[in-house]
């Protein structure tokens, strides 16, 4: 029987996932691709929002059940938890909304991450996903190498990527006190449809903008690693699904190439070629190994870049207008 499936008689079901924060990009994703998969989905989120799941769901219905709550309520959360096999953690605020609100960041990203874990604990659910970020390592002029090692000194320069080095300390003090197991998954420049929010986000904005024909700026440059949402969210549900030792955290493969070769190839997809590129890189590493990832989650090659550009520029082309940014 695959793993993924649970018997009860003669009848064969998917498992039952809960996904924190799953109206944002990657939390459509993974909802769609277990939906997809025949798996059972439980949804929690502050709203009710199904703009991106709308996006990349192309017409296929929205399947899921939803809880609304407030990820700092540990009362809600560990209500949500009830009755499920799997959890993928994803809820949280973004850079710019830290930067604005420190401490609600701190509320949601950090209590947000200790209110799963102590509703998993409770529930006997593990592993524990989540989602960590490259933030939390510093900018490319702190290492000797352009990219950089699982175990690279963590110096993050934001208060987001300071509450996810929380976060990750988080995991080892449960996986130390109370043997609950859990991996943790380090994006870094993740892009494709649903992609709309957080300063890394304007690459997908500017194939958006692409695929209307209105002209776009990304306000940076440099080099950072792109990596298809899609690919990121089978990352997740395999990590899910996963035996791991511990609580390890792992960094994710993508592409790293610089901005202006990635607005380059959406160029050569949707022929418009008005979107432009600044120049100041962004205070992140270029990229980072991804050591041990395939060792836990098996095969876990990205998708090829240009087939991950048209496929997300169909998408968009596709959607209704409401529906991308």
């Amino acid at each position: 029987m695959p793993r993924h499936l649970r018997g009860t008689g003669d009848l064969l079901m998917g498992e039952r996932f809960l996904v924190t924060g799953a109206d944002g990009c990657i939390g459509a994703w993974v909802v769609r691709l277990l939906l997809d998969g025949g798996d059972e989905v439980r949804v929690f989120d502050q709203g009710a929002n199904n703009a991106r799941h709308e996006l990349v769901a192309g017409g296929r219905p929205l399947d899921f059940e939803r809880v609304t709550g407030d990820i700092t309520d540990g009362e809600a959360v560990a209500a949500a938890m009830a009755g499920v096999d799997r959890v993928i953690h994803l809820a949280a605020l973004q850079i710019p909304f830290c930067r604005a609100e420190p401490s609600l960041g701190a509320a949601v990203n950090v209590v947000g991450t200790v209110n799963v874990f102590e509703a998993a604990l409770g529930h006997g659910v593990a592993p524990v996903v989540y989602a960590s970020s490259i933030a939390v390592y510093g900018g490319p002029d702190d290492y000797d190498s352009d990219v950089l090692a699982a175990d690279a000194p963590r110096m993050p320069r934001t208060l987001y990527g300071a509450y996810k080095v929380a976060n990750e300390q988080t995991a080892g003090v449960y996986a130390a006190e109370h043997g609950l197991r859990s991996v943790g998954l380090r994006p870094h420049t993740v892009f494709g449809a649903g992609r709309d929010q957080g300063v890394t986000s304007q690459p997908t904005v500017a194939m958006a903008h692409a695929v209307r024909g209105d002209p776009y700026a990304v306000d940076y440059g440099g080099v950072l690693d792109f990596q298809y949402a899609p690919d990121v969210a089978r990352l997740f549900i395999a990590a899910a699904r996963s035996e791991p030792d511990g609580a390890p955290v792992l960094n994710i493969e993508g592409h790293v190439v610089s901005v202006a070769e990635f607005v380059a190839r959406t160029v050569a997809v949707t022929g418009f070629d008005g979107i432009q590129v600044g120049t100041d890189a962004l205070p992140l590493s270029h990229g980072a190994s991804p050591a041990g990832l395939a060792e836990l989650l098996g095969d876990v090659a990205p998708t090829p870049l240009d087939d991950a550009i048209s496929e997300t520029v169909a998408i968009l082309a596709a959607a209704e207008p409401a529906l991308v940014p």
